[in-house]
């Protein structure tokens, strides 16, 4: 949510609150102007430190005994900044304190604490209705971003349908004269294939998405010949276990683009494992300071924001890069 709405809705929470004191202890004759305004200001420190750190920083992440200490901390800064104006400020000032002298702490915070509640209830509810109306603003994101994507997917399908039966007729047509080249037809046609196995959620087998690094990474060999160095492992077992479609080959592209790949000394590693109910995968590369591919792919931000959108609070991603290593790091709870 912008910064300029939040404050909006914390001014007009504020203000009910105000209200609300204002009316419950002027015109109910309840106590005199200056203690009023006593109240209103500590009223006020107390619900600015509710509404932006306690339920943002210790609600929503659920740190429940952090979350009561800040509660207690909260009535603990009411009853502080109360005592600080009328014992102390008032009486330099005005030259007299909301209580006898000599009375003790112990009876003045007794005698507080309970106001503090107030604050800490309006803070809360406003809060809470901000939080409301930020999520629901999150799951109208979701759906439309949902629904572009659908539109998309749609818009693809004619293409690979296409090129892939292109594809089959070139191979026919290129094995006769070269067994290589009739090779690379397969392995684009694979990958191609591979664009067509659709699913209504976007999941496709494990499996598949492998075989699909393996033609991919098979295809780019045919660049460098001999000259090729990608260590790639896999372990674990993959019958059952499903994934988001092309949510791997990003990281190895993006290894092949800014990496070294022509250095026995320096390979690129990818490793994939999957084993009790989650896959791990890791891409490591020395980084290349010669050309580049310029060609385009997809970048960080993109591949995060998938991962949020089809793995919320499922998956770890870090990203590990110093002068000479880029390691991207990926763990993913399956269902």
């Amino acid at each position: 949510m912008k910064k300029n709405r939040l404050l909006l809705y914390y001014l007009l929470a504020w203000a009910l609150l105000v209200a609300y004191l204002y009316t419950d202890n002027v015109a109910n004759r309840r106590g005199s102007q200056p203690y009023v305004w006593s109240n209103l200001c500590a009223s006020f420190i107390e619900f600015s430190f509710c509404f932006f750190i306690v339920y943002p920083y210790l609600l929503r992440r659920k740190k429940i005994h952090l979350f009561v200490l800040g509660l207690i901390a909260a009535d603990a800064l009411f009853v502080g900044s109360r005592y600080l104006i009328e014992e102390v400020i008032y009486l330099w000032t005005l030259g007299y304190g909301n209580y006898d002298p000599g009375v003790k702490m112990l009876h003045y915070i007794g005698d507080n604490w309970w106001r503090a509640l107030k604050p800490i209830i309006f803070s809360f509810m406003a809060w809470a209705l901000v939080e409301t109306l930020k999520r629901e603003r999150e799951t109208e994101q979701l759906k439309k971003e949902r629904i572009q994507a659908e539109l998309l997917f749609l818009k693809t399908q004619i293409n690979p349908h296409f090129l892939y039966n292109t594809l089959n007729y070139m191979y026919a047509m290129a094995y006769p004269v070269s067994d290589a080249l009739a090779q690379a037809i397969v392995k684009l046609s694979n990958l191609m294939r591979y664009m067509l196995h659709n699913s209504v959620d976007g999941m496709i087998d494990l499996q598949l998405e492998i075989d699909y690094l393996h033609n991919y990474i098979g295809i780019y060999k045919l660049r460098f010949q001999e000259s090729f160095f990608v260590d790639f492992r896999v372990e674990g077992t993959f019958a059952g276990k499903r994934v988001a479609s092309l949510m791997l080959i990003p990281f190895v592209e993006n290894a092949f683009k800014h990496g070294v790949v022509d250095d026995a000394g320096k390979p690129v590693t990818i490793f994939i494992n999957a084993n009790n109910g989650s896959l791990f995968f890791s891409v490591t590369n020395y980084i290349s300071f010669g050309d580049k591919d310029s060609s385009g792919g997809i970048g960080l931000a993109n591949i995060r924001r998938r991962l949020e959108l089809i793995y919320p609070n499922a998956h770890e991603l870090h990203i590990d890069q110093d002068d000479q290593l880029y390691k991207a790091t990926l763990k993913i709870l399956l269902d």
